[in-house]
């Protein structure tokens, strides 16, 4: 099983192409990576090409895209979406997905180790407007334990209880302050963490095919609304 995986839901884009390896992992045959907060659009197909090509295979070598749904910017998100979308009608190519979040986690996970602090692991992500996006995941493989939720940074600290938690994202030091106030034990890690898709392919094998159409993670309504009684009178 030939797999590509992308993301493009926060300040990143990245694609990889791998296979499984037949012992629980996989084999990265390519990747491409690149941080910046604008220009998905842009750079994700020219992303799926080079590593396409630097792997040696073709579409109709891909067995299964895998996808993440959000939740993360709007454009993002939306570019992801689209762009699996029209690769598997163009191509057949059966689509699988996950939370960013959730692929978040598995790359704090892996980062962290078996000799990391106790406690469950949340992601959260500035999600501004003094808001996150945090999921709440267990230990072992990391079954989500809540879904993809949109908080306060007062909500946010209390997820999962009062039991020792360990935060990862952009928004950890922020929460971790909050629980720490009311005497919780938190460890904040990583505010730079992103998705990656090289995780992303680790994470595809295990994931349910897509049934139907494929669609995005959104957790709040978007920014830009049209204008009320602004549409032009018809003569």
């Amino acid at each position: 099983m030939n797999i590509l995986a992308f993301d493009t839901c926060f300040d990143a884009c990245s694609v990889c192409v791998a296979r499984p390896d037949g012992d629980g992992g996989i084999t990265e045959l390519a990747s491409v990576s690149e941080r910046f907060a604008t220009g998905h659009a842009e750079k994700l197909i020219p992303f799926v090409d080079e590593s396409m090509r630097r792997a040696g295979v073709a579409f109709a070598d891909i067995d299964r895209i895998a996808v993440t749904i959000g939740p993360g910017t709007f454009t993002g998100t939306r570019i992801g979406i689209a762009a699996a979308r029209s690769l598997a009608l163009a191509t057949q190519i059966e689509i699988v997905s996950t939370t960013s979040l959730a692929v978040m986690a598995e790359v704090a996970a892996g980062a962290l180790g078996r000799s990391g602090p106790d406690g469950d692991l949340a992601i959260a992500v500035d999600a501004r407007r003094d808001q996150v996006y945090v999921q709440l995941f267990g230990t072992g493989r990391l079954d989500p334990k809540s879904p993809p939720m949109l908080l306060s940074i007062d909500e946010a600290s209390r997820v999962g209880g009062d039991g020792p938690l360990i935060i990862a994202g952009s928004a950890a030091e922020t929460i971790a302050a909050a629980a720490t106030q009311r005497g919780r034990e938190v460890s904040a890690n990583f505010a730079d963490l992103l998705p990656e898709a090289t995780t992303l392919a680790f994470m595809a094998p295990a994931l349910l095919v897509v049934e139907g159409a494929l669609v995005p993670l959104y957790l709040r309504p978007p920014d830009a609304k049209p204008q009320d009684g602004k549409a032009i009178a018809r003569v």
